[in-house]
């Protein structure tokens, strides 16, 4: 490929990207900080619907149970026909003249009879302490539903975080490459230069065109990179694919370093902010009051009943009756089923809390790694930069004894190649300094008060 194929395609690459550049413009492009960025992804992030609606769910699950507190009430209209026999009655009826059984006493088939009732119904419940406490248990479970939501919205934040942290070095990435592939336009026309003035020669321009090649790959692999990265980030937001981004922060943008604070206190912190600890705290007591409601039904309810109506052979002969009463209900004996479910649910209730146990250690565990890793990578930022200023210093003074004819640009391509590898090496610090500071605060629970 000459150099002409090569600077052709970077004069349509430049188009396409003013181009893209001015549709972008036309879009008002949404100009988000790495806090923003967790923030709305926090609030509409992928999944987090669903979570909700959960939350919602639990929610109607605690009118279901308190229904059982509140008074039945029912109506019932009827009409039918049935037979009988005069012995299921009990009643025993004699002539009073002449002392013989109206009825046989064996028994007589009478009927049938047609009836007419209208009745309503009240039922209410008096004292019913496992129904106090089922509804107790429902709102510990609606409670650890929206907790849940909670740390949804949390994990949705610091997954929003960590791809804009990768957008960032995807940006770093092409930047580094544009500024690569400048450098080895530039060497490919000093190769040329010296070539038509007779102080070089072919093989120099023919290595500074296929590094040209090599470079202009990497462009497009940088360019594919960033598109993909803002996909995701577009993604985990919850916003429109192809939505246009503009992003405040930068790789550089590095905070000047702080006294951190102890493992300790950063631990300490972290257990009273953390939204999966509270999840865990939550579910606990939503299993321990689901407990106590089961260990309720052991106890005797009362409850108060009535129900008055009209009933006749007929709808224009009906006479009023009524039936009340007060009820006790003494759970006695139902084949050690209740405590079987008694057990399972104090099974449950180990288990839990064995889990939060866990996430206590594990929350200890991230803390202390997260506050390793900011010094580290904050250290590997450091040599990274060192770095690439003696990579630089190396192509300059390479390039000086190549224009000077002193040498050839194969030191040239060599100085280079090592600035390209130095750039990379300083991106991918920056970036990782950038996800030990989302891993801390994500150890501690505050990925939405980023900056």
């Amino acid at each position: 490929m000459n150099v002409m194929a090569l600077l052709g395609r970077g004069v349509v690459g430049t188009a396409l990207l003013v181009l893209y550049g001015t549709s972008v413009t036309a879009q008002s492009p949404q100009v988000l900080t790495l806090g923003d960025a967790a923030r709305l992804a926090a609030s509409q992030g992928a999944g987090l619907e669903a979570a909700w609606r959960r939350v919602d769910a639990a929610r109607a699950r605690v009118q279901q149970q308190r229904a059982d507190l509140l008074p039945e009430i029912s109506g019932v209209l009827g009409e039918g026909e049935r037979t009988f026999n005069t012995t299921s009655l009990g009643f025993d009826i004699k002539d009073p003249v002449t002392g013989l059984d109206f009825f046989s006493p064996i028994g007589e088939v009478r009927g049938p009879v047609r009836t007419w009732d209208a009745r309503g119904t009240v039922r209410q419940n008096i004292m019913d302490l496992a129904a106090f406490a089922r509804v107790r248990a429902a709102h510990g479970a609606a409670g650890a539903s929206a907790a849940e939501a909670s740390n949804a919205s949390q994990q949705a934040a610091a997954a929003a975080a960590v791809a804009y942290v990768n957008a960032l070095r995807a940006d770093g990435q092409l930047a580094a490459r544009e500024t690569d592939s400048t450098l080895t336009a530039e060497l490919v026309k000093l190769a040329h230069n010296q070539l038509a003035a007779g102080t070089g020669i072919a093989l120099d321009v023919t290595r500074a065109e296929a590094q040209l090649s090599a470079t202009h790959a990497q462009l497009i692999a940088a360019r594919a990179g960033q598109e993909r990265s803002r996909l995701q980030l577009q993604r985990v937001l919850g916003l429109p694919l192809g939505t246009p981004l503009t992003l405040a922060d930068s790789l550089g943008d590095t905070p000047a370093a702080e006294a951190a604070p102890s493992a300790d206190e950063a631990t300490a912190a972290a257990l009273t902010t953390r939204t999966d600890l509270r999840f865990m705290n939550v579910r606990v007591d939503a299993a321990k009051r689901q407990l106590t409601a089961l260990r309720a039904e052991r106890l005797p309810t009362i409850s108060a009943f009535a129900n008055q109506g009209r009933t006749g052979k007929n709808s224009g002969q009906l006479l009023n009756t009524y039936s009340w009463g007060v009820q006790l209900s003494v759970p006695v004996f139902d084949g050690l089923r209740r405590e079987g479910r008694i057990a399972e649910q104090r099974s449950a209730v180990r288990e839990l809390d064995a889990r939060r146990r866990d996430v206590v250690q594990q929350a200890s565990l991230e803390v202390r790694e997260a506050l390793l890793d900011v010094a580290a990578t904050r250290a590997q930022v450091a040599s990274a930069g060192e770095r690439q200023i003696l990579a630089e210093r190396e192509l300059a003074q390479a390039r000086g004894r190549y224009a000077a004819g002193i040498a050839g640009n194969a030191d040239v391509i060599t100085a280079l190649l090592g600035l390209n590898a130095a750039r990379a090496q300083l991106v991918d610090a920056r970036a990782a300094f950038h996800m030990a500071r989302v891993a801390f605060a994500r150890a501690q629970g505050i990925v939405t008060k980023m900056p």
